[in-house]
């Protein structure tokens, strides 16, 4: 991924150790241009004032969690980006935190201890696998579907989703 010394990201932590670690990750695969942030209001702030191509936000901080800073990224009215790409570090990956993670709207998530590949393998997932984003009542993010089961046979979900019925009635032989 040669093109990732283009990229401007937004590190948020507020353990000034784990940002030096990530960071130092960050720069050894050539992204030199990473601004920091020890926590998620000072962040917001700092949107305001730089355009970024990427943030890595941790889930647990204090006056404003990774979680809120996400929700704001997505919902605020004076949102900079909402379509920017939030990657969720934690060293809390219960399925209760990865699920509220998620539906706050983050792109991808990645549990401490970080290594280099796991938070590489997440930004080539933004950048080159990025999901369309929805936009429902309680929900705007990255689209939550990871697959799509051609097997599926359950509600729809949108509507222009194939009714069941004509799902099966294409795959069905017997159906004639």
């Amino acid at each position: 991924m040669a093109s990732l010394q283009s990229l401007k990201v937004l590190l948020i932590d507020d353990n000034q150790h784990m940002r030096a670690i990530t960071s130092a990750i960050l720069q050894s695969a050539g992204m030199k241009r990473v601004l920091e942030a020890p926590d998620g209001a000072a962040a917001l702030e700092m949107l305001r004032d730089h355009e970024v191509d990427l943030v890595i936000v941790d889930f647990n901080m204090f006056p404003l969690d990774g979680v809120e800073f996400t929700r704001l990224v997505r919902n605020s009215p004076d949102s900079a980006n909402p379509y920017l790409p939030i990657i969720m570090m934690t060293g809390h990956s219960e399925k209760h935190r990865v699920m509220e993670a998620r539906d706050a709207g983050v792109t991808e998530f990645v549990v401490k201890p970080i290594t280099a590949k796991a938070i590489l393998d997440r930004i080539g997932a933004v950048i080159l696998k990025p999901r369309p984003f929805v936009k429902t009542d309680g929900y705007f993010g990255p689209c939550r579907r990871r697959t799509d089961s051609a097997n599926y046979r359950g509600p729809m979900r949108r509507a222009n989703d194939p009714k069941p019925e004509a799902v099966q009635a294409e795959g069905d032989s017997s159906a004639a």
